[in-house]
């Protein structure tokens, strides 16, 4: 085991962990490899069963220590990588599974050209839907009914907002949709995907006054590195409107400072440039010159822990707007990234912008998406309503 321990701290080294970090690490592992010695188990011969009964001798014994897990699943990864041990198969079912949800995802990149960030809505539901309905078998599509389509959007719809279970049933469309295209279905199962009721201009866009955001704003923490990191980000959704997912797959290459531009590469493939306005270009910088940690990665944004790596998915950059409204004392019902972008619209309309512009800032593909904040529009509406019979009675 000795033999790799050079190689593993200089992959964790490499992924951003400190000396501590790396030291306490090998540490583990060298009490490890002791073990394997007293059990005479070749390296040669490990396996995640291995250590999953190491790990559970050491908690019988109290003797674990924090991040030992972690470091142990780190070392046989690399063994794997470096073909020391043999990589880990996954039973077969959980093959098949994977590999059909791994061809879904590049039919909905490559073939459909959808971005990554709507991936992630529509991905985990065709795994959750085969998960569900063959547990532990290889997946038989010949023997989905449609009462097994019905039946799992009425179990999750009844635990998801409106928004959340249209999304779904679009995804569980689209897989389907895929099936059929395959030849793997011969049933337009798709047709048996229920509608969500959530009608069109139904409710007012959910936003905070342009007062609020300010003070979430002015109360994030400048005075660390991951402060002026999630500053940077809140400006990035406040002044420019930007979705969470689409802050996540932002890359050094999508900033042109000659021009002053950042590309933007939201839903459906598409890209758009938008200026880098004064402070949150000025912020940017700063980030990137100061606070950014080294990493081999092209993202913007890294976590500030190791593995320096990018954000996983959307549901961080909502998680930091929550604690943001927290920290300010801003009260809203509302508290995803989402809600700024709302915010950024109904202020731009409140000052005179128009529903086109507005629609063009936010990257809307149809008017209709951009017509609903003709509803909080209230002055405007008040010149086109006619007035009551009879007076104000």
């Amino acid at each position: 085991m000795n033999v790799h321990l050079d190689a593993y701290a200089a992959s964790v080294a490499e992924q951003g962990y400190t000396h501590d970090s790396i030291r306490q690490q090998i540490v583990v592992i060298a009490d490890f490899s002791r073990w394997l010695a007293q059990k005479h188990i070749d390296v040669q011969a490990l396996n995640s069963q291995i250590v999953d009964r190491y790990l559970r001798l050491r908690r019988r014994q109290q003797r674990i220590r924090r991040g030992e897990p972690k470091t142990l699943v780190r070392l046989l990864a690399m063994l794997g990588q470096k073909s020391v041990v043999k990589q880990h198969q996954q039973p077969v079912a959980d093959n098949a599974r994977t590999r059909i949800t791994n061809e879904f995802r590049c039919y909905l990149l490559q073939d459909r050209g959808l971005s990554p960030s709507t991936l992630l809505n529509y991905v985990p539901v065709a795994e959750q839907f085969l998960a569900e309905r063959f547990h532990n078998a290889v997946p038989n599509f010949a023997m989905i009914q449609a009462t097994h389509v019905t039946g799992f959007v009425l179990r999750h719809a009844r635990q998801s907002s409106p928004v959340r279970a249209g999304l779904m049933v679009t995804a569980l469309r689209s897989f389907f949709r895929y099936l059929r295209h395959r030849g793997v279905i011969a049933t337009d199962l798709a047709a048996c995907v229920p509608t969500v009721p959530n009608w069109s201009l139904s409710t007012i866009p959910r936003f905070l006054p342009a007062a609020a955001v300010e003070r979430i704003l002015e109360c994030c923490d400048r005075t660390t590195s991951v402060g002026r990191r999630n500053h940077t980000i809140l400006l990035l959704l406040a002044r420019l409107g930007v979705r969470a997912g689409e802050v996540v797959g932002l890359s050094l290459d999508d900033i042109d400072w000659s021009t002053g531009q950042i590309t933007i590469r939201g839903k459906g493939g598409k890209s758009a440039q938008l200026p880098l306005v004064n402070d949150v270009g000025s912020a940017l910088a700063d980030y990137l010159r100061h606070d950014r940690p080294r990493s081999a990665t092209r993202r913007v944004f890294l976590r500030h822990r190791a593995p320096l790596v990018g954000f996983g998915n959307s549901s961080t950059i909502s998680s930091l707007v929550r604690r943001a409204l927290k920290h300010a004392g801003v009260e809203s019902v509302h508290t995803g990234a989402h809600v700024l972008r709302h915010s950024l619209a109904t202020s731009l309309l409140r000052q005179g912008g128009s529903l086109d512009e507005i629609g063009e800032l936010l990257r809307h593909q149809s008017p209709n998406t951009t017509a609903i904040y003709a509803k909080v529009d209230v002055t405007a509406l008040h010149t086109l309503a006619l007035p009551w019979p009879g007076g104000g009675r």
